[in-house]
């Protein structure tokens, strides 16, 4: 095979990352970008071990050196401290499951330790930049009613890019206002469908989906213009092609949406109990980070207007 590096990859390097993704798709439910995102990582690593270590004929005679000496790689060419765990804990995950399995004869990734990684706040739009993009989709040109309805569900729900590809029609009640989706880990969850969205969401089913649907065509929410479910790709250049057409300075992505969605919760004075069920995290340690975001936007309020601010 031939990785994202173009370094030939021998099978006994390259089958068991194919039989590892498809343990994440099958096994743990994990969407398919984590898949991608891991795959790449492990990719990359592979390469590079066919490239510097060639006599390393499996992972079984990868040491812990080797995997060292590929992250300080990976780090002096430039990678980001966050993409950096990233691959780490791809490296972690992956030498676990061969273990597990018998693969190798003992996980060397275990005694790797995490980086360091910089406290970041999400970004965000502002609520009259979120106005300003949904305002600008005429829904009288081909493709403005679902472009609507995505930027909407996006916003009003909280929805993960992949969550929303995966959206399908049994699974929403516009008479009850909910949309049930699955999320990470294959978990499901009902998310409110606020009345703009859903009024959105009624043109476009009413409307223009009949218009795409295709003898093929399955029950997904969204489709393109071959009646085929959209991928998350698909969405993103979506939601990039809105925002350039709407002259917003903002990066807008699919995820920007989201992160919007709980800080404008929470500036309006929403439980942050009540935030993470809509995000469907975990833990709420994952959610809290909005209250940085909060609290960044009422310094700068502070700031800006108090007399001795």
């Amino acid at each position: 095979m031939e990785t994202v590096d173009s370094i030939p990859v021998p099978d006994a390097l390259d089958q068991p990352v194919d039989r590892f993704i498809r343990f994440l798709a099958t096994e743990r439910g994990l969407s398919e970008n984590y898949q991608v995102n891991v795959r790449r990582a492990l990719d990359r690593l592979a390469a590079w071990i066919a490239k510097n270590r060639p006599g390393t004929r499996d992972w079984n005679g990868v040491e812990l050196s080797d995997l060292t000496d590929f992250l300080a790689h990976r780090k002096k060419a430039g990678l980001v401290a966050a993409s950096l765990r990233f691959e780490l804990i791809a490296q972690k995950i992956f030498f676990r499951h061969l273990a597990g399995r018998g693969d190798i004869s003992r996980d060397v990734a275990d005694l790797l330790d995490s980086p360091r990684i910089e406290k970041y706040l999400p970004e965000t739009l502002n609520e009259p930049a979120v106005e300003k993009l949904i305002e600008s989709i005429d829904t009288g040109q081909l493709l403005g009613k679902r472009d609507l309805a995505i930027i909407e569900l996006l916003y009003a729900s909280g929805l993960r890019v992949s969550e929303l590809t995966g959206a399908r029609l049994e699974n929403l009640s516009l008479e009850d206002g909910v949309i049930r989706v699955t999320g990470k880990g294959n978990k499901t969850r009902l998310v409110p469908v606020g009345k703009s969205a859903r009024a959105a969401v009624e043109d476009y089913l009413e409307f223009e989906r009949p218009e795409l649907v295709k003898p093929k065509t399955s029950s997904e929410l969204f489709l393109s213009v071959r009646g085929q479910k959209l991928s998350t790709t698909r969405i993103w250049q979506i939601v990039k092609t809105r925002a350039r057409l709407a002259s917003l300075d903002e990066n807008v992505y699919p995820h920007l949406l989201r992160h919007s969605f709980a800080t404008h919760l929470l500036g309006n004075g929403a439980d942050l109990r009540v935030i993470q069920e809509l995000l469907g995290h975990a833990d709420i340690s994952t959610t809290q980070i909005y209250t940085h975001v909060d609290q960044k936007h009422l310094r700068n309020v502070h700031r800006k207007f108090h007399p001795r601010g």
